[in-house]
């Protein structure tokens, strides 16, 4: 998949969400279409903002008013909210507000940070999400998926995860699965996600966006 791991991925916090973005970083790039699928702290949706540039776009999606509130004020405090729609919906309705080929997609599972741990991604509506980000993947794009397991129906959706992104067409999507050997049972892992680009497809086209 062309992907080599960042040279430092060993005591740093939140590691599994570096490897993340490090890995959608290598496909965007100034005018790039991005989106982060559960906003949350802003985390990801500031960073995915600081890879498209000022003629690129982030769709970023959460389903609760507050995590929406602390990324619309982060987004401010940097002077990049004119890149960034924010949205209050849940991933599953990705499909509402997204019509065109995306370059990258970031999710990053579970409940917010801080928040109650009664709202959480669940395995039907994730599911749901992630297939429409494979629908809409542009040719050369990646999808990363941050999946927990320590919280109450984490192990359901991390099964559907893998059985959905198992089940993708090797011809046109490779699918990697990245786990820490040494931390805990319940650590976080990733789901890596590329799409395949075709013979006919102009390769500097998909990299420039």
């Amino acid at each position: 998949m062309g992907y080599t791991h960042p040279t430092r991925f060993a005591g740093v916090m939140g590691n599994a969400v570096l490897l993340a973005q490090n890995f959608v970083a290598e496909v965007t790039n100034e005018g790039c279409l991005a989106v982060d699928a559960t906003s949350g702290n802003g985390n990801d949706t500031l960073f995915l903002a600081g890879r498209v540039g000022t003629s690129g776009k982030v769709y970023a999606f959460d389903i609760q008013p507050a995590a929406l509130e602390v990324t619309a004020t982060r987004l401010k405090e940097v002077d990049l909210q004119d890149r960034v729609v924010l949205i209050r919906a849940g991933h599953e309705a990705m499909d509402v507000h997204l019509t065109e080929p995306v370059d990258a997609f970031l999710f990053n599972l579970g409940y917010l940070p801080g928040g109650s741990h009664a709202v959480y991604t669940r395995p039907d509506t994730t599911v749901t999400a992630l297939s429409t980000a494979v629908k809409l993947l542009k040719p050369g794009g990646r999808i990363a998926v941050v999946v927990y397991t320590g919280h109450s129906g984490a192990l359901e959706e991390s099964q559907a995860v893998q059985n959905m992104a198992g089940s993708l067409d090797p011809r046109v999507f490779g699918v990697l699965k990245v786990q820490f050997a040494n931390r805990p049972e319940h650590a976080p892992y990733l789901i890596l996600i590329e799409r395949a680009i075709a013979k006919d497809e102009d390769l500097a086209q998909q990299t420039d966006c």
